[in-house]
C-alpha cells in the first residue's frame, strides 16, 4: 500500500497550487488526476493581483508571467456592436508594466505587491504541474481516478482506479482534499450540499485560431471585446481567441454552429479555424461544509461562480493557500486542534462574499447587453447619435467586475478563531474600494521600505513579527522556541510607513494576514498570541 502524508484528489490550478504550497512547508503530498494530461480547455484569463502575490511568495510567479500575454499589453475591456461595426465605450486599464510602475510609486498600502496576469489556463495548468513535479517530496499520477475513501481517526485510505486499463490501487494517508471541481466526487461522498442558484445561463464556448488582427484588433489590443451578442477573449494577443455566447437554452446544444456564433460576434466571415467549442452552464453556488474530519474541499468543489470578476480560480488559490499552511503547521505539530477547523469559517464567508459580487456584475453585463440588443437585431443601422446614448450609458453603469479591489484585496477574516479580534473594530466592506488596515484576519498591506526592498519580500516562510517600535521583541522569541513555532522577527525603522500599519507590532501568518497587532513587543501575551495564532488557545 502506498502511503503520503496530503492526497490530493485534483490536477488543476488549485490541487496544484495546494501541492506546492504543502511541499514549500516540507510536507509529502500526492496528487491524482483523472485526465491524462492538463486542460485543453480556456476555462479563466486572468489571474488577479493578490494570487500573484501568493504565486510570488511559493516562487511561481515569474514562471507563470513566461507565458501570459506580454507585460506591456492593457487589460482594457471594450463594449461593441461587432467587430465589423462600431467601437462604442472601452474601459481602460494599465499594463502590468504600468501597474509595476504605480505600485513603486504610490507606496501607500493600497496596492498590491505584484500586477494582475492576463493568461488562459491552458497555459498556466503546465507551469504549475512542472513545478509540483520537480518537488522531491510530491508524486504527480494523471491518469488516476479518485473513487471512494475511508476516514478513521488516525487517517484516511484512499481507492484510485487507473483511467486507462481500470487497475485499482490504494492509497493511506493523513489528510483527503477534494480539489476535483464543480461535480466533486469527494464532496459527493462527503454528502455535503450546495446553496445557491444552479443553471444561471447556458452559453457557447468557440475556442479558435485566427491571424485576422486586422479584425479581431480593429480597434487596438483590448483583453475583452464585448456585446449583445457575447464575449471574445484575446489569449494571446496574436492567434488564439475564445468567444463566450449567451444561448437560448430553448436551442439545444446540438443545434448550435460555432460558425455561426462566431460569424454573429464578428458581424463578417474571416478566416479561423475553431480548436474546440462546447456548451456550458455556469453556476452561483457555495458548498454548505468545506470538510469533515481529515477530509477537506477547495476550490471549485465549494464554490461555483459565473465567470464575470475572475473570481472562480483566484477564490480557489486562497483556499489552497490557506489550508495549505494549517495542514502543514497541523502535520509537523505545532499547529493547535483548532486550526484546521478555522479554514471553513475564514474561507467560506469568503466565498459567500465573491458569490455575490459574482452575481452583481452579472446582472450588470446583462443591463449593458439589454441597452442596445434590440438596435442590433433591428434592420436599421444604428446612428451616431443612439450610439452616444449608448456609450453613455455603458459608461454610466460601469465596469465594477474588474475594478473591485475591495474584494481582491480587502477581505477580511473578522470573527475566526484564530484571530485576535478587537471589539468595536469592523472591517471595510466595500466591494470597489480597498482600504488597507491592520486589523487582525486583514492581508497585510504590501509597501516598499527605505532600502527599495518589497515587505512582502522580507516577510518569513511561516510566521513574522513585525517590529516597527524598537521595542524588546525578546519575549515573542523566546515563547516561539519553547513551543517550536518557526517565527522570524523582522525589526524595521520605517517612519514614513507609520500611516500606512498604524500599530508598532504586527504577527503575520505564512499567508500574508495578520494574526494579532499592539503596540509593544515586550507584552507579557506573547505564548497566548501564538497560541491563539495556532489554533492553540485564546488571547489572555
Amino acid at each position: 500500500m502506498k502511503t503520503t502524508q496530503v492526497l490530493i484528489a485534483g490536477g488543476g490550478p488549485v490541487g496544484l497550487t495546494l501541492a506546492k504550497v504543502l511541499t514549500y512547508f516540507g510536507i509529502q503530498v500526492m496528487v491524482v488526476e483523472r485526465n491524462a494530461t492538463t486542460t485543453r480547455y480556456p476555462k479563466m484569463d486572468i489571474t488577479n493581483g493578490r494570487s500573484m502575490e501568493l504565486f510570488r511568495k511559493f516562487g511561481l510567479a515569474e514562471s507563470l508571467r513566461q507565458v501570459a500575454v506580454p507585460e506591456h499589453h492593457p487589460f482594457d475591456v471594450s463594449w461593441i456592436t461587432s467587430l465589423a461595426g462600431h467601437e462604442l465605450h472601452r474601459f481602460r486599464y494599465p499594463s502590468p508594466e504600468q501597474a509595476r510602475r504605480q505600485i513603486r510609486e504610490t507606496n501607500d498600502g493600497t496596492q498590491s505587491r505584484e500586477p494582475a496576469m492576463r493568461v488562459s489556463q491552458v497555459e498556466i495548468e503546465p507551469v504549475l504541474k512542472r513545478a509540483v513535479d520537480a518537488e522531491s517530496n510530491a508524486v504527480v499520477r494523471f491518469g488516476w481516478t479518485f473513487e471512494d475513501f475511508k476516514q478513521d481517526d488516525a487517517g484516511v485510505t484512499v481507492t484510485l482506479c487507473n483511467s486507462e486499463d481500470d487497475r485499482a490501487e490504494i492509497v493511506r494517508c493523513d489528510y483527503l482534499i477534494g480539489c476535483d471541481g464543480g461535480g466533486s466526487r469527494v464532496r459527493k461522498l462527503l454528502d455535503v450540499g450546495l446553496d445557491g442558484t444552479p443553471r444561471v445561463g447556458i452559453f457557447q464556448m468557440v475556442h479558435f485560431y485566427s491571424n485576422a488582427r486586422e479584425i479581431l484588433q480593429r480597434w487596438g489590443i483590448a483583453w475583452h471585446y464585448q456585446s449583445p451578442f457575447g464575449t471574445m477573449i484575446a489569449q494571446n494577443d496574436r492567434d488564439i481567441w475564445t468567444v463566450q455566447a449567451r444561448q437560448d437554452p430553448a436551442v439545444a446544444p446540438s443545434d448550435i454552429d460555432p460558425r455561426t456564433v462566431l460569424r454573429k460576434f464578428v458581424g463578417r466571415e474571416f478566416d479561423h479555424a475553431i480548436l474546440i467549442t462546447n456548451a456550458w452552464t455556469p453556476h452561483l453556488l457555495l458548498a454548505q461544509s468545506y470538510g469533515r474530519g481529515r477530509v477537506f474541499l477547495a476550490g471549485d468543489a465549494v464554490h461555483q461562480y459565473i465567470p464575470t470578476g475572475g473570481y472562480g480560480m483566484n477564490t480557489g488559490i486562497g483556499d489552497a493557500v490557506d489550508l495549505g499552511w494549517k495542514l502543514a503547521a497541523t502535520i509537523h505539530g505545532f499547529g493547535g486542534p483548532g486550526l484546521l477547523a478555522s479554514y471553513e469559517r475564514e474561507r467560506r464567508p469568503v466565498g459567500l462574499r465573491n458569490r455575490e459580487a459574482s452575481a452583481r456584475h452579472t446582472r450588470v453585463r446583462i443591463d449593458i447587453m439589454q441597452t442596445y440588443r434590440s438596435d442590433l437585431e433591428g434592420t436599421q443601422a444604428v446612428s451616431a447619435e443612439r450610439r452616444s446614448e449608448i456609450a453613455s450609458r455603458i459608461a454610466e453603469l460601469g465596469n465594477a467586475e474588474n475594478e473591485s479591489w475591495g474584494i481582491e484585496l480587502g477581505y477580511v477574516y473578522h470573527g475566526s478563531p484564530i484571530v485576535a479580534v478587537e471589539p468595536n473594530v469592523e472591517p471595510p466592506t466595500d466591494p470597489v474600494r480597498y482600504t488597507p488596515t491592520t486589523m487582525p484576519g486583514a492581508r497585510l498591506p504590501s509597501t516598499f521600505l527605505s532600502d527599495g526592498s518589497a515587505l512582502f519580500d522580507r516577510l518569513g516562510p511561516w510566521f513574522t513579527l513585525i517590529n516597527l517600535g524598537g521595542s524588546d521583541s525578546g519575549g515573542f522569541a523566546r515563547a516561539a522556541r519553547k513551543a517550536k513555532i518557526p517565527l522570524q522577527i523582522l525589526d524595521l525603522n520605517e517612519p514614513s510607513l507609520e500611516p500606512v500599519y498604524g500599530r508598532d507590532v504586527l504577527l503575520v501568518r505564512p499567508d500574508q494576514h495578520i494574526a494579532w497587532r499592539g503596540s509593544d513587543a515586550s507584552t507579557a501575551n506573547a505564548n497566548s498570541i501564538l497560541a491563539r495564532a495556532l489554533g492553540c488557545g485564546a488571547v489572555a
